[in-house]
Protein backbone atom coordinates (compact mmCIF):
# COMPACT_ATOMS: atom_id res chain seq x y z
CA UNK A 1 0.00 0.00 0.00
CA UNK A 2 0.94 3.93 0.09
CA UNK A 3 0.40 4.61 3.53
CA UNK A 4 1.56 3.19 6.64
CA UNK A 5 -0.09 4.41 10.11
CA UNK A 6 1.97 8.09 10.09
CA UNK A 7 3.88 8.09 7.15
CA UNK A 8 2.90 8.85 3.41
CA UNK A 9 4.67 7.12 0.33
CA UNK A 10 4.36 8.05 -2.91
CA UNK A 11 5.99 6.47 -5.92
CA UNK A 12 4.32 6.97 -8.58
CA UNK A 13 3.72 10.28 -10.81
CA UNK A 14 -0.15 11.18 -11.54
CA UNK A 15 -0.26 10.57 -15.43
CA UNK A 16 -4.10 11.74 -16.69
CA UNK A 17 -5.44 10.22 -19.53
CA UNK A 18 -6.73 13.62 -20.83
CA UNK A 19 -4.25 16.94 -21.80
CA UNK A 20 -4.48 20.44 -20.50
CA UNK A 21 -5.73 21.83 -23.84
CA UNK A 22 -8.99 19.26 -23.36
CA UNK A 23 -10.14 20.91 -19.79
CA UNK A 24 -12.42 24.08 -19.53
CA UNK A 25 -10.26 27.35 -18.64
CA UNK A 26 -10.75 27.88 -15.58
CA UNK A 27 -11.98 31.56 -15.71
CA UNK A 28 -14.78 30.00 -18.72
CA UNK A 29 -15.99 28.13 -15.98
CA UNK A 30 -15.92 30.86 -13.18
CA UNK A 31 -17.91 33.22 -15.80
CA UNK A 32 -20.13 30.13 -16.31
CA UNK A 33 -21.19 30.22 -12.80
CA UNK A 34 -20.91 33.78 -12.57
CA UNK A 35 -24.25 33.75 -14.99
CA UNK A 36 -25.71 31.09 -12.75
CA UNK A 37 -25.33 33.55 -9.46
CA UNK A 38 -26.79 36.56 -11.63
CA UNK A 39 -30.04 34.63 -13.13
CA UNK A 40 -31.00 30.88 -12.75
CA UNK A 41 -28.32 30.30 -10.10
CA UNK A 42 -30.18 32.67 -8.12
CA UNK A 43 -32.41 29.43 -6.43
CA UNK A 44 -28.96 27.25 -6.37
CA UNK A 45 -27.32 30.61 -4.00
CA UNK A 46 -30.34 30.45 -1.83
CA UNK A 47 -29.36 26.62 -1.04
CA UNK A 48 -25.78 28.19 0.25
CA UNK A 49 -26.98 30.46 2.63
CA UNK A 50 -27.39 28.37 5.43
CA UNK A 51 -24.13 27.57 5.41
CA UNK A 52 -22.37 31.31 6.50
CA UNK A 53 -20.44 31.09 3.28
CA UNK A 54 -19.98 33.78 0.53
CA UNK A 55 -19.71 32.87 -3.03
CA UNK A 56 -16.43 32.38 -4.08
CA UNK A 57 -14.87 31.93 -0.56
CA UNK A 58 -12.47 28.81 -1.30
CA UNK A 59 -11.28 30.74 -4.98
CA UNK A 60 -8.03 30.80 -3.64
CA UNK A 61 -7.67 26.61 -3.47
CA UNK A 62 -4.88 25.64 -5.51
CA UNK A 63 -5.43 22.95 -8.17
CA UNK A 64 -4.22 19.94 -6.85
CA UNK A 65 -2.02 17.19 -8.58
CA UNK A 66 -4.05 14.69 -8.30
CA UNK A 67 -7.01 16.78 -10.69
CA UNK A 68 -7.81 15.17 -13.83
CA UNK A 69 -7.49 17.32 -17.14
CA UNK A 70 -11.01 16.04 -17.93
CA UNK A 71 -13.49 19.13 -18.42
CA UNK A 72 -15.48 19.61 -15.29
CA UNK A 73 -19.51 19.01 -15.98
CA UNK A 74 -21.81 21.96 -15.47
CA UNK A 75 -22.11 23.46 -11.69
CA UNK A 76 -26.11 23.05 -13.08
CA UNK A 77 -25.63 19.25 -13.89
CA UNK A 78 -23.60 18.63 -10.44
CA UNK A 79 -26.20 20.53 -8.17
CA UNK A 80 -29.63 19.15 -9.68
CA UNK A 81 -28.65 15.68 -10.42
CA UNK A 82 -27.31 13.41 -7.80
CA UNK A 83 -28.41 11.10 -5.47
CA UNK A 84 -29.01 12.01 -1.91
CA UNK A 85 -31.93 9.80 -0.48
CA UNK A 86 -32.37 11.54 2.71
CA UNK A 87 -34.09 14.14 0.15
CA UNK A 88 -35.41 11.41 -2.18
CA UNK A 89 -34.89 8.89 -4.53
CA UNK A 90 -35.43 11.59 -7.71
CA UNK A 91 -32.25 12.75 -9.36
CA UNK A 92 -33.50 16.15 -8.80
CA UNK A 93 -35.17 15.98 -5.32
CA UNK A 94 -31.95 17.02 -3.56
CA UNK A 95 -32.23 20.19 -5.78
CA UNK A 96 -35.82 20.70 -4.67
CA UNK A 97 -36.23 20.10 -1.07
CA UNK A 98 -32.41 20.18 0.59
CA UNK A 99 -32.44 24.17 0.90
CA UNK A 100 -33.72 24.10 4.70
CA UNK A 101 -31.01 22.17 5.96
CA UNK A 102 -29.57 24.17 8.76
CA UNK A 103 -25.50 23.52 8.29
CA UNK A 104 -23.93 26.15 10.65
CA UNK A 105 -23.51 25.40 13.77
CA UNK A 106 -21.61 21.83 12.61
CA UNK A 107 -19.52 19.86 14.30
CA UNK A 108 -18.01 16.54 13.78
CA UNK A 109 -17.73 14.25 16.77
CA UNK A 110 -14.51 11.73 16.14
CA UNK A 111 -14.46 8.38 18.86
CA UNK A 112 -13.63 5.06 18.72
CA UNK A 113 -10.13 3.40 19.00
CA UNK A 114 -7.60 6.48 18.88
CA UNK A 115 -5.90 8.50 21.54
CA UNK A 116 -7.23 11.85 20.08
CA UNK A 117 -11.17 11.64 20.17
CA UNK A 118 -13.60 14.81 20.15
CA UNK A 119 -15.79 17.21 18.62
CA UNK A 120 -14.50 18.92 15.88
CA UNK A 121 -16.08 22.05 14.31
CA UNK A 122 -16.39 22.60 10.64
CA UNK A 123 -14.98 25.72 10.30
CA UNK A 124 -12.37 24.66 12.59
CA UNK A 125 -11.29 21.87 9.87
CA UNK A 126 -11.36 24.36 7.34
CA UNK A 127 -9.09 26.46 8.65
CA UNK A 128 -6.70 23.92 10.39
CA UNK A 129 -6.26 21.70 7.08
CA UNK A 130 -4.78 22.53 3.34
CA UNK A 131 -7.75 23.10 1.39
CA UNK A 132 -6.81 22.04 -2.81
CA UNK A 133 -9.23 21.98 -5.71
CA UNK A 134 -9.61 18.38 -6.88
CA UNK A 135 -10.90 17.61 -9.89
CA UNK A 136 -12.01 14.09 -9.59
CA UNK A 137 -13.84 11.60 -12.04
CA UNK A 138 -17.31 10.49 -10.37
CA UNK A 139 -18.50 7.09 -11.42
CA UNK A 140 -21.97 5.68 -9.88
CA UNK A 141 -22.92 2.66 -9.11
CA UNK A 142 -25.92 3.19 -11.32
CA UNK A 143 -23.44 3.23 -14.60
CA UNK A 144 -23.87 7.25 -15.10
CA UNK A 145 -20.65 9.35 -14.56
CA UNK A 146 -19.18 13.24 -13.96
CA UNK A 147 -16.33 14.93 -13.53
CA UNK A 148 -16.43 17.02 -10.20
CA UNK A 149 -14.42 20.20 -9.02
CA UNK A 150 -14.27 19.51 -5.51
CA UNK A 151 -12.56 21.82 -2.78
CA UNK A 152 -11.48 19.57 0.20
CA UNK A 153 -8.65 18.41 2.22
CA UNK A 154 -6.51 14.80 2.85
CA UNK A 155 -8.81 13.35 5.28
CA UNK A 156 -5.40 11.47 6.14
CA UNK A 157 -4.34 14.84 7.50
CA UNK A 158 -7.15 14.57 10.19
CA UNK A 159 -7.13 10.92 10.92
CA UNK A 160 -3.32 11.10 11.75
CA UNK A 161 -4.33 14.04 14.16
CA UNK A 162 -6.82 11.61 15.77
CA UNK A 163 -4.16 9.25 16.18
CA UNK A 164 -5.88 6.14 15.69
CA UNK A 165 -4.40 3.00 17.83
CA UNK A 166 -2.56 0.64 16.42
CA UNK A 167 -5.40 -2.06 16.67
CA UNK A 168 -7.51 0.08 14.66
CA UNK A 169 -8.27 -1.04 11.09
CA UNK A 170 -11.27 0.82 9.86
CA UNK A 171 -12.82 3.98 9.76
CA UNK A 172 -17.10 4.27 10.05
CA UNK A 173 -18.80 7.58 9.13
CA UNK A 174 -22.57 8.33 9.61
CA UNK A 175 -24.54 11.04 7.79
CA UNK A 176 -26.74 13.27 10.40
CA UNK A 177 -30.24 12.50 11.12
CA UNK A 178 -32.45 15.38 11.12
CA UNK A 179 -36.08 13.71 9.42
CA UNK A 180 -37.49 17.31 10.74
CA UNK A 181 -35.15 19.13 7.53
CA UNK A 182 -34.39 15.26 5.88
CA UNK A 183 -37.75 14.39 4.26
CA UNK A 184 -36.50 11.40 3.08
CA UNK A 185 -35.52 10.14 6.68
CA UNK A 186 -39.50 10.16 7.44
CA UNK A 187 -39.89 7.21 5.03
CA UNK A 188 -38.35 3.14 5.79
CA UNK A 189 -37.01 3.29 2.18
CA UNK A 190 -33.43 2.83 4.16
CA UNK A 191 -32.20 1.83 7.76
CA UNK A 192 -31.27 5.70 8.92
CA UNK A 193 -28.59 7.03 9.28
CA UNK A 194 -26.76 6.69 6.46
CA UNK A 195 -23.59 5.06 7.19
CA UNK A 196 -20.35 4.25 5.49
CA UNK A 197 -16.50 3.10 5.72
CA UNK A 198 -13.20 2.18 4.63
CA UNK A 199 -10.30 0.30 5.69
CA UNK A 200 -7.77 2.29 7.12
CA UNK A 201 -5.39 2.47 4.72
CA UNK A 202 -8.12 3.19 2.20
CA UNK A 203 -8.87 6.49 4.22
CA UNK A 204 -5.14 7.51 4.53
CA UNK A 205 -4.40 7.73 0.93
CA UNK A 206 -3.60 11.09 -0.58
CA UNK A 207 -6.90 10.52 -2.91
CA UNK A 208 -9.48 10.28 -0.10
CA UNK A 209 -10.72 13.85 0.91
CA UNK A 210 -13.05 15.34 3.04
CA UNK A 211 -14.72 17.61 1.05
CA UNK A 212 -16.03 20.85 1.93
CA UNK A 213 -16.64 22.98 -1.44
CA UNK A 214 -17.38 23.05 -5.34
CA UNK A 215 -16.58 25.11 -7.98
CA UNK A 216 -14.50 27.97 -5.51
CA UNK A 217 -17.72 27.93 -3.17
CA UNK A 218 -19.55 26.50 -0.61
CA UNK A 219 -20.29 22.49 -1.23
CA UNK A 220 -24.33 22.99 -1.33
CA UNK A 221 -26.51 21.58 0.70
CA UNK A 222 -27.65 19.04 -1.95
CA UNK A 223 -24.64 17.93 -2.33
CA UNK A 224 -23.45 16.97 0.87
CA UNK A 225 -23.59 20.45 2.57
CA UNK A 226 -21.20 21.22 5.07
CA UNK A 227 -18.47 18.31 4.51
CA UNK A 228 -18.91 15.19 2.55
CA UNK A 229 -16.30 12.48 1.89
CA UNK A 230 -14.89 11.47 -1.54
CA UNK A 231 -13.34 8.66 -2.83
CA UNK A 232 -13.03 8.57 -6.35
CA UNK A 233 -12.05 4.91 -7.40
CA UNK A 234 -15.21 3.57 -5.42
CA UNK A 235 -18.88 3.83 -6.93
CA UNK A 236 -20.18 7.13 -5.51
CA UNK A 237 -22.59 6.06 -3.17
CA UNK A 238 -19.40 5.31 -0.91
CA UNK A 239 -18.71 8.98 -0.50
CA UNK A 240 -20.86 9.92 2.45
CA UNK A 241 -22.64 13.21 2.82
CA UNK A 242 -23.28 15.65 5.60
CA UNK A 243 -21.25 13.65 8.01
CA UNK A 244 -21.89 14.08 11.71
CA UNK A 245 -19.25 11.25 13.23
CA UNK A 246 -16.46 9.00 12.26
CA UNK A 247 -15.28 6.32 14.46
CA UNK A 248 -12.06 4.08 14.50
CA UNK A 249 -12.82 0.60 14.74
CA UNK A 250 -10.67 -2.79 14.39
CA UNK A 251 -14.23 -4.62 12.74
CA UNK A 252 -15.12 -4.18 9.10
CA UNK A 253 -17.96 -1.23 10.07
CA UNK A 254 -21.81 -2.45 8.81
CA UNK A 255 -22.95 0.20 5.85
CA UNK A 256 -26.32 0.92 4.58
CA UNK A 257 -26.14 -0.51 0.84
CA UNK A 258 -24.25 -3.30 2.32
CA UNK A 259 -26.99 -4.18 4.77
CA UNK A 260 -29.68 -2.81 2.47
CA UNK A 261 -28.70 -5.41 -0.29
CA UNK A 262 -25.94 -7.25 0.35
CA UNK A 263 -26.19 -9.54 -3.02
CA UNK A 264 -25.70 -6.14 -4.67
CA UNK A 265 -23.65 -4.30 -2.73
CA UNK A 266 -20.33 -4.95 -1.14
CA UNK A 267 -18.16 -3.10 1.36
CA UNK A 268 -15.16 -2.16 -0.81
CA UNK A 269 -17.47 -1.35 -4.18
CA UNK A 270 -14.27 -0.33 -5.94
CA UNK A 271 -15.08 0.30 -9.87
CA UNK A 272 -14.18 -2.70 -11.77
CA UNK A 273 -15.96 -2.87 -15.40
CA UNK A 274 -15.28 -6.56 -15.33
CA UNK A 275 -17.24 -7.16 -12.64
CA UNK A 276 -20.96 -6.65 -13.33
CA UNK A 277 -23.72 -5.36 -10.66
CA UNK A 278 -26.62 -8.50 -10.37
CA UNK A 279 -29.07 -6.23 -12.51
CA UNK A 280 -26.72 -4.17 -15.03
CA UNK A 281 -23.37 -4.41 -16.81
CA UNK A 282 -20.55 -2.08 -15.51
CA UNK A 283 -18.06 -2.06 -18.57
CA UNK A 284 -19.25 1.31 -19.96
CA UNK A 285 -21.11 4.56 -18.16
CA UNK A 286 -23.09 7.40 -19.70
CA UNK A 287 -21.84 10.66 -19.19
CA UNK A 288 -24.40 13.11 -17.64
CA UNK A 289 -24.54 16.47 -19.61
CA UNK A 290 -25.13 15.27 -23.10
CA UNK A 291 -28.66 15.49 -22.74
CA UNK A 292 -30.44 12.06 -25.10
CA UNK A 293 -27.83 11.18 -26.81
CA UNK A 294 -25.27 11.15 -23.75
CA UNK A 295 -21.83 9.56 -24.89
CA UNK A 296 -21.08 6.19 -23.53
CA UNK A 297 -17.78 5.72 -22.29
CA UNK A 298 -15.79 2.24 -21.60
CA UNK A 299 -15.37 2.58 -17.45
CA UNK A 300 -12.03 2.12 -16.37
CA UNK A 301 -10.86 -0.17 -13.57
CA UNK A 302 -10.52 1.84 -10.64
CA UNK A 303 -11.98 4.85 -11.71
CA UNK A 304 -8.63 5.52 -13.73
CA UNK A 305 -7.08 5.99 -10.03
CA UNK A 306 -5.48 2.43 -10.30
CA UNK A 307 -1.72 3.62 -10.50
CA UNK A 308 -2.60 4.88 -6.74
CA UNK A 309 -4.63 2.59 -4.80
CA UNK A 310 -4.33 -0.91 -7.08
CA UNK A 311 -1.50 -1.81 -4.27
CA UNK A 312 -3.67 -1.82 -1.69
CA UNK A 313 -5.94 -4.77 -2.68
CA UNK A 314 -3.06 -6.85 -4.28
CA UNK A 315 -3.76 -10.39 -3.21
CA UNK A 316 -7.36 -9.94 -2.96
CA UNK A 317 -10.20 -11.04 -5.46
CA UNK A 318 -11.95 -8.25 -6.52
CA UNK A 319 -14.73 -10.43 -8.31
CA UNK A 320 -15.89 -11.13 -4.65
CA UNK A 321 -15.35 -7.85 -2.93
CA UNK A 322 -17.73 -6.18 -5.30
Amino acid sequence: AFWSKGEQGMSKSFKPDLTRDDVTPREVWLNRRQVLQGTAGAGVLGLMGSQGQAAGVFADAPNSRFSTDAEPNSFEDITTYNNFYEFGFGKDDPSKHAANLTTRPWSLEIDGMCANPGTRNIDDLIATYPLEERIYRLRCVEAWSMVIPWIGFELGAMIRDAKPDDSASYVAFETLYRPEEMRGQKTRSLPWPYREGLRLDEALNPLTIMAVGLYDDALPNQNGAPVRLVVPWKYGFKSIKSIVRMTFTDQQPETTWNEQAPNEYGFYSNVNPEVSHPRWSQATERLIGGGLFAKRIDTLMFNGYGEYVADLYEGMDLSVYY
